[in-house]
């Protein structure tokens, strides 16, 4: 007996055109159609910011010539401040300058004045043996006078004086001349013309200008005729 072959029925798969599902492939379409809109609407959102920023920028641009526009607008009171500012940075160095050149000079002047009195205090130690030689010359006899070794020693007092010449030392004038407190120390008053120098006690001696030591001397005070003439001329009391 020959089996008879059953053939299974044709599942709805098979029916359909090769098992393709028309509802999976409409909702394919949707989703890729939805895609394509998002990306759309993505590159319009992009293009809108893109022409957003160019407008900003323009804006800023504006913004920034108007800007400049209006800084170089007052052109005369900023080439005014401009020569102010020059005028006051030229004044403080003018006077920067004029300070500097005052410093130096007073510098030099400090160091010219030290260089010309350096060896005062070593003359005024000197000055003493000068009156000496002087005092010792005068209570001499006569006799001793002629003699040679007196020549020698008189020629040491002469070199001595001349090396203080040298160095700008000169003897202060006072017999005869008017009694000047800046140079001359009275002792000691006696009659005769007033208010001039009668006698010199002991030299005294400057060193440029400057005053080493005052000469002392003996200064007039006026006659005693004049004094009686005064005191005739004035009327008796009572």
């Amino acid at each position: 007996m020959e089996k008879e072959t059953t053939q299974p029925a044709d599942s709805p798969e098979s029916k359909d055109g090769g098992g393709a599902d028309p509802q999976g492939a409409q909702a394919g379409e949707a989703q890729t159609g939805e895609a394509q809109t998002g990306e759309a609407q993505t590159g319009e959102a992009q293009t809108g910011e893109a022409q957003t920023g160019e407008a900003q920028t323009d804006e800023g641009q504006t913004g920034e010539a108007q800007t400049g526009e209006a800084q170089e607008l007052p052109i005369e009171e900023r080439l005014k401040k401009a020569e102010e500012e020059t005028q006051r940075y030229l004044d403080n160095w003018r006077r920067a300058e004029a300070d500097l050149q005052n410093v130096k000079r007073r510098a030099e002047q400090d160091r010219t004045e030290s260089a010309r009195y350096a060896g005062a205090s070593l003359i005024i130690n000197i000055l003493p043996i000068v009156d000496d030689f002087e005092r010792a010359f005068q209570s001499l006899d006569s006799h001793v006078a002629g003699m040679t070794w007196f020549d020698g020693v008189r020629l040491i007092y002469r070199k001595l004086l001349a090396l203080l010449e040298s160095a700008g030392v000169q003897p202060i004038k006072t017999e005869g001349e008017t009694f000047d407190p800046k140079f001359h120390e009275a002792v000691a008053h006696v009659e005769g013309e007033e208010n001039k120098v009668i006698s010199e006690v002991q030299r005294g001696y400057l060193l440029h200008e400057r005053v080493l030591r005052p000469a002392m001397v003996v200064v007039g005070k006026g006659s005693g005729d004049e004094e009686k003439k005064e005191t005739e001329g004035e009327p008796a009391n009572g």
